[in-house]
């Protein structure tokens, strides 16, 4: 109450940001007469005059309204359009590093063109993220005429794209790409070993389209590349077997709500039978029991043509969000497997986690970031908690006259469907174009059955047809054409309508039910109405859809039926459809926690990986340093080592002999050299000081009887393969750490504080070991048998690897107790060790 009461007198937040923007709109018009009377020579001039201005010490918000009436004159010539006032509300909002909410067909791809103008002129990059690689390559190539007339360079990030082609892309001033591509090109640039293989740039300057589809829906999906594990279990097989003959209600109980699966005592009974074990949970089974439940997790909680479709073999991933197959991605931690082996198919290999990230931190990164959408207002105190973005509701070119009609109430499905398909033919026979969306593939499909019978013509928009996917919604537009559609119809694309179809009553966007998140609702509504077009939306709900079921069970059905209501009727009932918004609302906090507790957890491992990758750049940089960064190892490693053997900081003989013994191990040098230097006692800190210098003395001796290019080359290697083997084995540790801790909870303990606690030991503890390897390593090193080229090779081919399977592994909604297997690889115990020494790994390093 209160909080609308100063509304009303103060006026709302998005209103007042409105108000602070309008000067500066007023300020780019004014530029206009002035731009418009330049030639197109003394247009492209504009980019060097405004750049000049920069250096001079001009600001990005300084020279805006000049830059955005560039812009515009650019695309007026180039593109013919001229962008609305509104347009330029929505390329401040996003130069301002906020979140642009601009209704369907209101040109965001033209809005963008401001702010990305403006922040290239600084030179250091600026990115357009998108959903797809065709949107990506699609905006590039329509936008480009603008940015090339006035002397910026664009480009676009497409995943056929090899390094070399990748790192051309990348030093564009203006680069379209999807949020893959730009994850997955930083976990792979940290995985490499020449600072000149690197393809992107420093991160400065994002623009998400889409933003609440990215930021949003796909940030329960951590971007991981992985390389193949030893082999793939045949336990899958037997697991699945065994599964499908257990039976719902007596076997296993399932929690629609949680989306989970618990197997009974008569579940487990039939199991230990079929596997002639005495205890399932017992610890000599507990690879059994990971098969076994993800087996039971894919027949009890994933359809088929609802979470996947099966297509030439190959189980596919559908995305629950927008309707589209996910390519190249797989369920982890062996479900995807699972579900393999329930439909028949080849099992593929199973993987190991080699780098990973959230979409979340990946964006985090950059220097700034913005987004654009036309529905970010339900998640707007998400973008703010996770992302600290605000979200500003731009206004409309044109009012909205679009009808937005109550939801209309069935007591049946069956009911349902038959006044959908009535509506349809009423609306099909007087000219009015159709949109029907419905949630799943599977609805879909029984949709068009049904029209096929009624000799209704029709058009099917859904993972299976998404190469088709243009031409459907290029006529969907056109004078009675039907299009059922899954979510995929609500991104990227807009339906044209004819002039016959506006007199017809615009596009009918028919929902055939509602969607567990209010967004998507939005977003299938936003399809009509565009640029001011006349339009009309309903959403068809039955009490028997899943949404209803799920969260207010049969007792809905029940009390209308009291009341009532039979299976032929229609009713709009207020009561009903708060019933379903409050079932969404809680669906959406569901989902937040979800993705706000995956987020707690990967930022433990994302500031351990920010320290590990900038340590790793500094290996790769410092060739010709390369000197100061062993300095750094000897000094760090020795400090490491003090207190662990003078304790209470007293200097005792047997704590010096001890401190002997370890400096002999750790650099080969004889115990009586050290006896010998005459190490100050009278303090430890004089000790350590003596003990680090007398180490780099003798370091240096033995570097200057080397060729300088051969040694600094074996000291990178040493460091780098110390690095990155540390690094593979800490994110197997912190996975094993993250399967257990949620058990914390029984002990009273909070399991994320455990987490963050344990983890922090353990990085300790790995830097620890890195130092104390490398140094060990420099000491030991055999000069003579070193070759960088093999080791360079090996990299090369584990490179190539990963490629091939560095796909987004979809992670379970808990990341606590369902994590990607991720054990890294390892060199082979056989290999030749790689510090040189001619030993197998196994007896040296993997010893």
């Amino acid at each position: 109450m209160i909080r609308q009461i100063l509304s009303f007198i103060l006026g709302t937040n998005n209103a007042r940001q409105l108000r602070k923007i309008q000067p500066i709109v007023a300020q780019i018009n004014a530029f206009e007469p002035e731009i418009s009377a330049l030639s197109d020579e003394q247009l492209a001039q504009q980019t060097v005059k405004l750049r000049q201005q920069l250096a001079q010490g001009k600001t990005l918000d300084d020279i805006l309204p000049e830059a955005f009436a560039t812009v515009r004159e650019a695309a007026k010539r180039k593109l013919g359009q001229r962008h609305y006032d509104v347009q330029l509300i929505g390329g401040i909002v996003l130069h301002q590093g906020k979140i642009a909410e601009m209704k369907t067909g209101e040109g965001k791809t033209l809005t963008a063109t401001l702010a990305l103008y403006l922040n290239a002129l600084e030179g250091k990059g600026a990115h357009l993220v998108t959903v797809n690689d065709y949107l990506a390559r699609r905006d590039a190539e329509w936008m480009a005429p603008v940015y090339t007339s006035l002397g910026l360079t664009v480009g676009c990030i497409q995943n056929t794209m090899n390094d070399a082609q990748r790192k051309e892309q990348y030093q564009a001033d203006i680069l379209y790409g999807t949020n893959n591509e730009f994850g997955f090109d930083y976990l792979r640039d940290n995985m490499k070993f020449r600072i000149q293989d690197y393809v992107q740039r420093e991160l400065n300057f994002a623009i998400v389209d889409e933003v609440d589809s990215i930021l949003i829906d796909e940030a329960r999906t951590p971007l991981i590349i992985s390389g193949p594990a030893d082999q793939a279990s045949q336990l899958y097989v037997s697991a699945d077997r065994a599964v499908s003959k257990l039976q719902k209600g007596v076997h296993y109980e399932i929690d629609e709500k949680q989306k989970s699966v618990q197997l009974t005592e008569a579940g487990n009974d039939a199991l230990e039978q079929a596997f002639g074990v005495e205890n399932l949970y017992a610890i000599e089974n507990l690879t059994l029991l990971h098969h076994v439940t993800q087996a039971l997790r894919a027949h009890a909680l994933f359809k088929k043509d609802v979470e996947y479709v099966v297509k030439d073999g190959e189980l596919l991933i559908v995305d629950e969000f927008t309707g589209r197959i996910l390519p190249g991605r797989r369920y982890s931690d062996g479900l995807h497997q699972a579900l393999e082996a329930k439909e028949g198919l080849n099992i593929e290999q199973e993987t190991q986690t080699l780098a990973s990230i959230t979409l979340q931190n990946y964006f985090r990164l950059y220097k700034k970031l913005a987004g654009m959408t036309g529905t970010a207002a339900t998640e707007a105190e998400e973008f703010y908690k996770i992302y600290k973005l605000d979200v500003i509701s731009v206004p409309t070119n044109r009012p909205l006259i679009r009808l937005d009609k109550p939801d209309l109430i069935f007591l049946t499905q069956k009911a349902k469907y038959q006044a959908i398909i009535k509506d349809i033919q009423e609306r099909h026979a007087k000219g009015q174009p159709i949109l029907i969306g419905t949630i799943s593939i599977e609805t879909s499909e029984l949709l068009s059955s049904i029209l096929t019978a009624q000799g209704v013509a029709h058009e099917v928009l859904n993972a299976k047809q998404h190469a088709r996917e243009a031409d459907i919604v290029a006529y969907a537009g056109q004078p009675g054409k039907i299009t059922i559609a899954t979510n995929m119809a609500g991104r990227g694309t807009d339906i044209k309508l004819t002039p016959e179809s506006i007199m017809a009553g615009g596009l009918y966007v028919l929902g055939t039910e509602r969607h567990e998140s209010r967004r998507i609702d939005n977003q299938l509504r936003g399809r009509s109405g565009r640029q001011g077009d006349p339009g009309e939306t309903r959403f068809y709900i039955s009490l028997e859809d899943d949404l209803i079921r799920i969260f207010a069970g049969d007792t809905l059905k029940k009390r209308m039926q009291l009341f009532g209501m039979k299976e032929d009727e229609t009713i709009e009932s207020s009561f009903v459809s708060k019933r379903i918004e409050t079932a969404q609302e809680r669906v959406e906090k569901h989902n937040f926690e979800i993705r706000k507790h995956l987020l707690e957890y990967d930022d433990v491992l994302n500031q351990q990986r920010i320290v590990v990758y900038r340590f790793r750049k500094q290996v790769l940089e410092g060739t010709e340093h390369i000197e100061e960064l062993v300095h750094d190892m000897v000094r760090q490693s020795i400090e490491d080592l003090m207190p662990y053997i003078i304790t209470n900081r007293t200097i005792t003989p047997e704590n010096l002999n001890l401190l002997y013994q370890e400096l002999a191990q750790l650099t080969g040098l004889k115990e009586e050299q050290f006896a010998a230097a005459g190490f100050s006692t009278n303090s430890v800190d004089q000790l350590q000081s003596d003990v680090i210098d007398y180490l780099l003395k003798q370091y240096a001796l033995y570097r200057a009887q080397k060729p300088t290019e051969v040694i600094a080359s074996a000291e990178k290697w040493l460091m780098l393969e110390n690095i990155d083997m540390a690094w593979k084995q800490n994110m197997l540790n912190l996975d094993h750490l993250k399967e257990g801790i949620g058990l914390r909870g029984y002990g009273q303990k909070n399991p994320l504080i455990e987490y963050k606690r344990e983890a922090f030991a353990m990085f300790t503890e790995m830097m620890t070991s890195i130092r104390r390897d490398i140094v060990h390593h420099l000491f030991h090193v055999n000069i003579e048998t070193f070759d960088p080229r093999a080791l360079e090779v090996r990299r090369e081919r584990e490179l190539e690897d990963m490629n091939l399977v560095a796909t987004p592994v979809l992670a379970d909604q808990d990341p606590v107790t369902n994590v990607p297997d991720s054990s890294g690889p390892r060199v082979g115990r056989n290999d030749p060790c790689f510090c040189g020494s001619g030993k197998k790994f196994k007896k040296c390093h993997g010893a």
